[in-house]
């Protein structure tokens, strides 16, 4: 068995010898994290020591020492954690409230970051939308109930797009309809819905990805497994509100029987959409969900999804992205983003982006004119599915949640950046 290494966390300096401005330093079996602003602050500092001691293959922490509190310890794990590696970690805490929230922020970021790892040979669309449930009834066995869509059963409750995009693969889509009520009465109003894009590989299709952008593809069905964790979150945290949950679930493969440009999708409420270009799949199957969604009449629904390309060149893979046609629903998000030390940042939506998506042989196409900025107008087409043109709706374009290479703060893959941040708009909003 493995002697844990003590880690203890310095506002001071490091000694001289250990060079200008060093973050870690060493005596006997003790690490210490020296987190000053030239280091980063303390919590950017923990989250650096850690990825330092991972990568030295130190396998057994425990964290020691005066100076750790609930955010510096789960920087540390946010850190530590590598999906190549089983290492052990003592939060250096006794039973407590403190550690219980420490224990239900792994637990389902721990859900997240490893159904997004996993391959898209295990990970396929009913093996997503049943892992999900499984998770989320485990931890509210008598408060969840749930239904899986799938097959033909897609074509006939009408969800086109799902059903389209999933056609390609002998796998086909599937929808999970979960519904979280801890209320225990069947006519409880539904207070929030929340819709995740479950691709679980992006070929892109016909307009098919060059073999480094497809490399990751296994990731983009990083928003069901947010909006799931986020849900699991919420309700170790205590929620008490009736939540819907809409995971849409599909691979985008190439065959003889997968859709192509030029096709048109009528959806369920009405819309029909032309299909300009096949990798801009997620938006074609969140509009299912966001249908279904607004069929509850909840009085919010969020969306999450790692929907464009678009996104991440405006803010980079440290943020996550939110759109909203109105101020409060966007500054809820942003507001529980703070709260809970995860970066997020508002991108435009406007009502003239619902014009820069024509098509002259349907209502709108799956992507903008050129030149049109392709995460507003990719929000845009989601909020035509939305009851009144997007009231009471958000949208995180996930932006933030996965690496494709390590750094000095995350391993390579999911980051479960975005987890907290649900949970909070559902346990405040």
């Amino acid at each position: 068995m493995t002697a844990a290494m003590q880690v203890r966390l310095e506002t001071t300096a490091a000694a001289d010898h250990w060079g200008k401005n060093a973050l870690l330093s060493f005596s006997d079996s003790e690490a210490r994290i020296h987190a000053t602003e030239a280091t980063g602050g303390i919590l950017v500092a923990t989250q650096r020591g850690a990825r330092r001691l991972d990568g030295m293959g130190v396998t057994a922490v425990v964290l020691a020492g005066d100076h750790w509190d609930l955010e510096s310890r789960w920087a540390f794990w946010a850190g530590y954690y590598n999906p190549n590696r089983k290492s052990t970690l003592d939060w250096g805490v006794g039973e407590g409230e403190e550690l219980r929230e420490l224990e239900a922020r792994k637990a389902a970021s721990l859900w997240v970051r490893e159904i997004t790892n996993g391959t898209p040979e295990n990970v396929f669309p009913r093996a997503l939308a049943e892992s999900a449930a499984d998770m989320l009834q485990k931890l509210a066995p008598d408060a969840v109930s749930y239904r899986i869509v799938s097959g033909d059963e897609l074509l006939e409750e009408g969800f086109m797009g799902i059903h389209n995009v999933g056609r390609g693969s002998v796998r086909g889509g599937a929808m999970l309809q979960l519904d979280y009520n801890p209320t225990g009465m069947d006519d409880a109003a539904v207070d929030i819905c929340l819709v995740g894009k479950g691709i679980t590989f992006d070929s892109g299709g016909y307009s098919i990805k060059p073999s480094a952008g497809m490399a990751h593809m296994k990731s983009d069905m990083g928003g069901a497994a947010m909006v799931s964790g986020g849900l699991a979150l919420a309700i170790a945290r205590g929620l008490k509100k009736r939540v819907k949950l809409y995971l849409c679930c599909a691979e985008n493969l190439i065959s003889g029987h997968a859709f192509k440009l030029g096709d048109i999708i009528r959806y369920k409420n009405g819309v029909t959409a032309e299909i300009l270009n096949t990798d801009a799949e997620g938006r074609l199957v969140l509009a299912d969900g966001l249908i279904a969604a607004s069929e509850q009449n909840p009085r919010y629904i969020l969306d999450a999804a790692t929907l464009t390309g678009a996104a991440k060149m405006a803010v980079g893979r440290d943020y996550n992205s939110v759109l909203s046609l109105e101020d409060e629903m966007a500054e809820k998000v942003l507001s529980a983003a703070r709260s809970e030390n995860e970066k997020a940042w508002r991108l435009p939506l406007e009502s003239f982006h619902l014009e820069q998506i024509p098509s002259g042989f349907a209502e709108i196409a799956n992507v903008g004119v050129d030149g049109s900025p392709g995460a507003s107008t990719a929000a845009a087409f989601l909020a035509r599915f939305v009851r009144d043109n997007g009231r009471g709706w958000v949208h995180i374009d996930l932006s933030g949640s996965y690496l494709p290479a390590p750094n000095d703060q995350w391993a390579q893959g999911a980051k479960g950046h975005g987890v907290r941040t649900i949970a909070r708009f559902l346990l405040e909003s």
